[in-house]
């Protein structure tokens, strides 16, 4: 009964928006054999076979192989785990941070806070993400760190870093809705029942800040993967032999005109597939979840 009722509910959403279903399907072809590669019955994704090397997609290798004799489908499938897992640490990341300081800014409206965080917040916007993170990733390497005895991978480096460019966009969304809450009958009605602030901001106000923040977070997955595919391009990403979208690429540049088309337009088209997938699926969630929108008669 609950099963079918959910079924037939999706069904009603999937009806209302046709470009979030197809956006969906896009990240499910990448993301659904990315997680399952390691049962996938596909070669090692590091396995050199020079007696393979540059073959053009066949029965073998449905994609063909790259310059070390790598199947490509198998570094692409396992490409994508490092690209998600890194676009969804770094937006989780991200909302961790800026969604609670965007809270605590907008009830704490007026004050000192309220003044630092925002501050913080625009000098953070004012930093072209991509450029703050070649300089960043310049600086401290793309090699392994150990810092108080904690060992940092590269992935680590990544997820803090585009997280940090991603919580300044993500707490202006949680502190508009804060400041609306802030000063809404039900809050003035919890301070009077002596409710305290942690209590209002994370129990009261985050509810009604989250549809917005989905929309915002869902659109960033598709920013940080391309963000993760440049940064490796130019080697300062994930490193070598680790299968990854841009690194992939960066091999791809010498052989462009030499006639192996496939080593370069294969993982350019995951990219663009995952991508567009995930913009086309923020884009739906942002006409449902818009109460002013006419998309909203699904829900009720």
């Amino acid at each position: 009964m609950v099963a079918g009722s959910a079924l037939q509910r999706t069904l009603q959403i999937a009806r209302g928006n046709p470009s979030g279903s197809v956006g969906f399907l896009l990240v499910l072809v990448i993301v659904l054999p990315g997680l399952l590669a390691p049962v996938l019955p596909i070669a090692d994704p590091n396995a050199l076979n020079l007696a393979h090397r540059l073959q053009a997609p066949d029965r073998e290798f449905l994609l063909g192989t790259d310059q070390a004799g790598r199947d490509l489908l198998s570094r692409i499938l396992w490409g994508s785990r490092e690209s998600i897992t890194i676009a969804f640490g770094a937006v989780g990341f991200g909302c961790l941070v800026g969604v609670t300081l965007g809270l605590i800014a907008g009830y704490m409206h007026g004050t000192i806070v309220e003044l630092l965080i925002t501050r913080v917040f625009d000098i953070l916007f004012s930093v072209p993400l991509l450029v703050l993170a070649i300089a960043v990733m310049g600086i401290v390497g793309s090699t392994k760190l150990e810092v108080w005895g904690f060992e940092i991978s590269n992935a680590m480096k990544l997820i803090a870093l585009i997280a940090l460019s991603f919580a300044p966009a993500l707490g202006r969304v949680a502190y508009a809705s804060s400041l609306v809450e802030a000063r809404s009958d039900y809050v003035r009605a919890k301070k009077a029942q002596g409710a305290g602030w942690l209590e209002i901001v994370f129990l009261d106000i985050l509810p009604n800040a989250i549809p917005s923040v989905i929309v915002q977070a869902t659109l960033f997955v598709g920013v940080a993967i391309i963000v993760e595919a440049s940064l490796s391009f130019v080697g300062l990403g994930i490193a070598p032999p680790t299968a990854s979208w841009g690194t992939m690429l960066a091999d791809a540049r010498t052989y462009i005109f030499s006639g192996e088309w496939w080593i370069a337009v294969f993982p350019g088209l995951a990219i663009c597939i995952t991508v567009v997938g995930f913009n086309l699926m923020g884009d739906a969630l942002r006409d449902l979840l818009d109460p002013r929108g006419s998309s909203r008669s699904i829900f009720v």
